[in-house]
């Protein structure tokens, strides 16, 4: 070991100084012999390090426990792993490929497997796996070069594995996992031992080309959960329960809001009352675009792919975009994004340093050639919109631009209810444009702003995109999960390449800087992530349908729809329900609907031009005039009440 040392400072404040090759477990062993025992992995300057990897450099350290919420990602890397091993031993004759890169959720490996897996022969696996763990294996990590891993993997005869050694960058540090006699090209991190995997279920079976393209082979996909104990398994189950209940597909058919059909996949069918709901959410945020100045803008569907060559997104998305020939010359494709267009709209003629800052905003569709396999309802679609906009103005206005920017985030996540948020900053990483000098003052800006606005933050080294530093808000929903929804970012690459310019007060040109920003994002995802969050329960203001009338009898039905004339003048989303059904069914339908206000009207309310009113959640009901109700609902709807 070294005799150069480095300082690492512990999460208490406490300053350690230890021989530079030190691994974290030896720290934590150093520390005390529980903290050692329940240790699953390092993290140094919030980067995982497996816990026998050694430290090279000094940095602030975290050990992370079975205690700790992380440790699930470490606890799922590994029982990939170990699943992997169970099905070699069940099938000796199997290929490995790869497992996920992200097991915040899951664990999954892809399998050329002799056999077609079943759902019996997951249950086989499992057994394998618990017996496995019962053993208690230590892992292992080892640094090889690329020759001795290719002869290993070869003579183990996994092709698969030796063609994925060609995907390391040379001169990166190639490391193997083994436990038992298991062994596989991995990063880590990794438990100590297989004991420390507490409890895990098989979950899924899927089929998937190898390296994704569909004119390769068809592997077996198994996938699974794991934690570390019984009784984080048995909350997983019962969120999945909970999940189901909300998921937006279900709600969709449920609430008539939307539909889906395989003649057109990816894209959605927003039915009657699904539609109200986007163009409520639409026409809320165009109300606040006046209010912070942002003109709309409505740009073309399609492009000459040139514009993206000259916005760099072609070379990096094209297989995201649909693309077709318009002639023999020209290859034109379906917008995927707004910002190339909104540039040229900035380009059209000579601007003045009075025009800024220039607040573009665009709602029009967008399409992306999602893979079918990828399609998940309004999470995931070929065919979105967004209320994505972009800002021109003037080097020296960003700060207030984005100042701008969280005080509209703000008042719009309050009254949608959404509160559970966190905020990231990330930077740059290895591959960007520009200069670095140009990214470290944005960087510096965005960090600036979000400690003046008062948010608890994150950095997110690395993790920028390669023409932008960002901040992002992610909002964790009724189920824990968390889910990125507004967006700001200071462009470091299109301005220039659309060469931009504006005329200062100076009289000379100068470039704009350009900030891209959202904050819902994309509006069908948003009204799946709502709709699950709300499990359907939606606002008063933003519901579809505010109010059922239900005349209690024929008889009752020209004064109920006295009253739905009323509300209807008043702009209140009501409907009359005069089915020939019992009021109670009527009743039940509307509260399945999930409809905020039910009112009844019979005898004694058509004598005395008063109508019943039942509010959802509410018990009891209430005798009120049409005309109060008129302007209680109406006053609940302008302060957008969230209950």
């Amino acid at each position: 070991m070294s005799t150069v040392e480095i300082e690492l400072e512990l999460p208490d404040g406490t300053r350690m100084r230890v021989p530079e090759g030190t691994t974290s477990l030896e720290v934590a062993e150093r520390i005390g012999p529980g903290l050692a025992r329940q240790a699953v992995a390092g993290q140094l300057d919030g980067a995982w390090v497996d816990l026998r990897a050694p430290l090279w450099r000094g940095g602030a350290l975290r050990l992370i426990t079975t205690r700790d919420p992380e440790a699930g990602q470490v606890i799922r890397h590994s029982a990939e792993h170990v699943m992997a091993d169970a099905v070699k031993r069940l099938w000796p004759e199997t290929q490995i490929d790869v497992g996920r890169t992200d097991h915040s959720e899951k664990f999954q490996y892809d399998f050329d497997i002799p056999v077609r897996i079943t759902p019996q022969d997951l249950e086989a696996i499992e057994a394998e796996m618990r017996r496995i763990v019962e053993q208690g294996e230590l892992f292992v990590r080892e640094v090889v070069s690329a020759d001795e891993a290719r002869r290993l993997f070869e003579s183990k005869g996994e092709p698969l594995k030796v063609s994925r050694l060609g995907d390391i960058p040379a001169g990166e540090e190639i490391t193997l996992f083994r436990h038992g006699s298991f062994v596989d090209l991995c990063r880590g991190p990794h438990v100590q031992n297989t004991a420390q995997i507490g409890a895990f279920k098989l979950t899924e079976l899927a089929g998937s080309y190898w390296r994704a393209d569909e004119s390769n082979q068809m592997l077996q996909r198994i996938s699974g959960v794991a934690f570390a104990s019984e009784k984080e398994l048995a909350a997983y189950h019962k969120r999945i329960e909970e999940a189901q209940r909300r998921d937006h597909r279900r709600l969709g058919v449920e609430l008539d809001l939307f539909q889906f059909h395989e003649w057109s996949p990816g894209s959605v069918f927003y039915l009657p009352k699904g539609f109200a709901l986007h163009q409520r959410l639409v026409d809320y945020v165009r109300g606040l675009y006046r209010k912070y100045g942002y003109q709309e803008v409505m740009c073309p569907q399609i492009f000459s792919t040139e514009l993206f060559k000259v916005s760099g997104h072609y070379e990096l998305f094209k297989d995201d975009m649909f693309l077709m020939r318009g002639d023999e010359r020209e290859e034109i494709a379906l917008k995927p994004m707004n910002c190339p267009a909104h540039a040229l709209i900035f380009r059209s003629r000579k601007r003045s340093y009075r025009e800024l800052p220039m607040r573009l905003a665009e709602f029009t569709q967008l399409h992306r050639n999602e893979r079918s396999g990828t399609l998940l309802g309004l999470t995931r679609a070929r065919s979105f919109s967004q209320d994505d906009a972009h800002i021109f103005c003037e080097p020296d206005q960003v700060q207030s631009e984005i100042d701008r920017f969280f005080e509209m985030t703000r008042e719009i996540y309050r009254d949608l209810g959404l509160s559970a948020l966190e905020v990231y900053v990330s930077t740059r990483g290895s591959e960007f444009i520009g200069e670095p000098a140009d990214w470290e003052r944005a960087e510096r800006l965005l960090f600036e702003s979000v400690e003046r606005a008062g948010f608890d933050y994150r950095h997110k080294p690395g993790e920028a995109a390669f023409y932008a530093p960002k901040v992002e808000f992610d909002f964790h929903d009724a189920l824990g999960r968390a889910w990125t929804l507004g967006t700001i970012q200071i462009d470091m690459a299109m301005p220039g390449r659309f060469g931009l310019r504006y005329v200062g007060a100076d009289g000379q040109e100068h470039e704009p800087a350009m900030l891209h920003r959202a904050i819902l994002g994309s509006l069908e995802r948003f009204i799946a992530i709502y709709l699950e969050h709300t499990a359907g329960d939606l606002p008063l203001w933003l519901a579809p349908q505010q109010v059922s009338v239900l005349p209690v009898t024929e008889r009752h039905e020209e004064f109920g729809r006295k009253v739905l004339d009323v509300l209807q003048v008043a702009g209140v989303r009501a409907e009359l329900d005069n089915r020939n059904e019992k009021l109670g069914y009527r009743v039940r339908g509307a509260e399945t609907q999930k409809i905020p206000y039910i009112l009844v009207v019979g005898d004694r309310e058509q004598s005395d031009g008063t109508v019943s009113v039942r509010r959802r959640h509410r018990k009891g009901q209430q005798m009120v005039g049409v005309d109060e109700f008129r302007r209680q609902i109406e006053e609940e709807i302008m302060t957008r009440g969230i209950s």
